[in-house]
């Protein structure tokens, strides 16, 4: 996730494109730059870190002239640096781009360019669609991005300035967002509002598959074949605080209804086109060093450790190797039993968390293959482990965290898939069956976001409860663990997860009349079971509440409050029964007045012991 932000007009232009950038920096913050059609040529200025440093570099630069782009940056393709930030240009400088998403077939694209004489000077996938243009101008930049268009595969937001065509910039839409500012003699183009409102309340929302040029005096609309659009104008009502969250009150409400994008970014491009196989070139393991592998010991805190324990079923249901999860704090104190086929998976949201980066440091000491799972391109764990697997969620603003840790879930399944293929644990059948549930998850999430209305309505009567328990059998009970978390560092009400067989060893002495019990039965093998631990608190005066499968509908007659949610396969049930417990914990938290972006005692980036 990137921030885009293009103007052509009369202002000034550092001004329009900087303060935009500013309003988006929430979408990106690694680097930033601004490319400007100054006196016949291009200019470009760009800096690694925070908006501030390329303030400082257009101090002494200053840029002017009358269409300019700028772009803040989240990486995915290439570390952050002064050569990875965006704006790209080609060879010869006569085009500049921006661009947010990925270009799926960037690399073969850079072989047939470099073979055709093309320099690069950075690790991205976006100086592709710059040497692109370049190789494919024909004298009007329109149709050539037409053309240009056609070559790249993958979801994208691009706007291109050149200096032949002083008078207007091109932008194109395809699946990553996109809007045009409409205002008198001057237009404007961003991936988000916020960014204009400063200056119009009068947009266009670009549809997935469309482009546009942008003039002073006016904006053709199109699609990706060069069709006239005809569009209707939307009136922006919403303050700047509340444009920034794209109408949310909050982050993280903005961040959970993010996931069905998030978890479809994370899969994009690993997983083939016929649904048969799961490609992870960036683990840098090939297939007799896949088989060689012993066991695998995950590394992780808090919402991450949970994903392991996620991870570990996955893995070893379709991989066959064992695999151990170990809390970060812990194991870096330990002396694990480890061979050298031992591979170490560290999982971190920021990728700078203290205590899995020392427990990756110690492994690596011992000659361990480390794997990082992390969100944060460029950072600790990026840098340092053997190889990266990067969870497109973009940046990730609420405390508490939701789509890190459904990316990071997307991830271990892809993982666990394709060990299973490489090692034949796994047969075509039910791999296709996998994947193929895999790529469907975005719309999973998508419809178990409709839930909200029902979650809202049970976490308002439920708000000022002591205590609450959350009761699950084999993934459901990893899953129950991150919905107390959540519940406890959000809206403060103690909360506490329990594997639903062990009730009777001690834990039934906590359950009395209407204390809330959120009991997961998603596990078909385990179902029955689940039930009769819930018939045993209902018996104690639990007030229950289940998460199950649409059709397990005589689920009613055993709890008080039944969410049901769309199938997918039993070893998905994490990646839909998470959202509910996340959404139980937001709005109990604004139910009673919390600050739910940023609890008490907590911060989002734990970078001390």
């Amino acid at each position: 996730m990137c921030g885009i932000v293009g103007y052509i007009g009369p202002r000034n232009v550092k001004n329009v494109v900087v303060g935009g950038l500013a309003k988006l920096e929430y979408r990106g913050y690694d680097s930033a730059g601004i490319a400007a059609i100054d006196n016949g040529n291009i200019k470009v200025v760009k800096s690694v870190g925070r908006l501030a440093n390329l303030e400082a570099k257009l101090a002494d630069s200053p840029v002017d002239g009358q269409a300019a782009i700028g772009h803040t940056r989240w990486a995915t393709h290439g570390k952050p640096s002064d050569e990875n930030a965006h704006p790209h240009q080609d060879c010869s400088g006569r085009f500049a781009i921006v661009h947010n998403g990925i270009v799926e077939n960037y690399l073969s694209l850079r072989e047939e360019l470099v073979a055709a004489g093309h320099e690069f000077r950075s690790e991205t996938d976006t100086e592709v669609v710059a040497h692109l243009i370049e190789e494919m101008y024909n004298g009007d930049l329109f149709q050539t991005m037409i053309a240009v268009g056609k070559r790249i595969r993958g979801a994208y937001a691009l706007v291109v300035i050149a200096k032949d065509h002083p008078d207007e910039m091109i932008a194109i839409r395809k699946a990553s967002p996109m809007i045009i500012g409409l205002g008198d003699k001057e237009n404007f183009v961003a991936s988000d509002i916020p960014a204009i409102l400063e200056y119009t309340r009068d947009i266009y929302v670009m549809e997935d598959g469309e482009m546009a040029i942008l003039r002073r005096d006016g904006v053709e609309c199109f699609t990706l074949n060069g069709e006239p659009v005809s569009k209707e104008v939307y009136r922006v009502t919403w303050d700047a605080v509340s444009a920034e969250r794209g109408g949310y009150p909050h982050f993280m409400l903005k961040e959970i209804h993010e996931q069905p994008k998030a978890v479809r970014d994370t899969l994009r491009g690993r997983v083939s086109d016929d649904l048969n196989r799961v490609t992870l070139s960036e683990i840098g393991l090939d297939e007799e060093q896949i088989r060689n592998i012993d066991r695998i010991h995950i590394v992780a805190c808090g919402t991450s450790w949970h994903a392991g324990l996620v991870g570990k079923v996955a893995i070893e249901q379709f991989a066959r190797i064992p695999v151990d999860v170990e809390i970060a704090s812990e194991y870096r104190y330990a002396d694990p039993i480890a061979t050298e086929n031992t591979l170490i998976i560290a999982i971190t949201q920021s990728g700078e968390t203290a205590d899995t980066l020392a427990a990756m440091r110690e492994m690596k000491k011992r000659g361990l293959r480390v794997l990082a799972i992390t969100n944060v391109v460029g950072s600790s764990a990026a840098r340092e482990a053997d190889s990266v697997i990067v969870t497109w969620a973009g940046p990730e603003i609420a405390v508490a965290s939701t789509k890190a840790y459904t990316t990071q879930l997307a991830a271990l399944y892809l993982l666990a898939v394709h060990f299973g293929q490489v090692r034949g644990q796994i047969d075509e059948a039910a791999a296709h069956e996998m994947i193929e549930a895999l790529d469907n998850l975005p719309q999973v999430v998508e419809a178990v976001l409709d839930t909200a209305p029902q979650i809202e309505s049970f976490a308002q009567r439920y708000a000022h409860a002591h205590d609450t328990f959350f009761i699950g059998r084999g993934i459901d009970y990893a899953v129950s663990l991150e919905g107390a978390l959540k519940l406890k560092e959000i809206s403060y009400i103690h909360a506490e997860a329990y594997a639903a067989g062990e009730l009777k060893h001690g834990t039934l002495a906590l359950i009395t009349d209407g204390v809330p019990v959120v009991a997961i039965a998603m596990q078909p093998d385990l179902y029955e079971k689940t039930v009769s631990n819930i018939v045993e608190v209902k018996a104690r005066g639990a007030f229950v509440l289940a998460l199950t499968w649409v059709g397990n509908e005589d689920l009613e007659k055993a709890v008080d409050e039944v969410i049901y949610l769309p199938k997918t396969l039993p070893a998905l049930a994490p990646m839909a029964a998470v959202i509910p417990l996340q959404l139980l914990a937001y709005y109990a938290a604004v139910a009673r007045g919390n600050d739910v972006d940023k609890p008490r005692n907590l911060a989002k980036s734990v970078t001390v012991e």
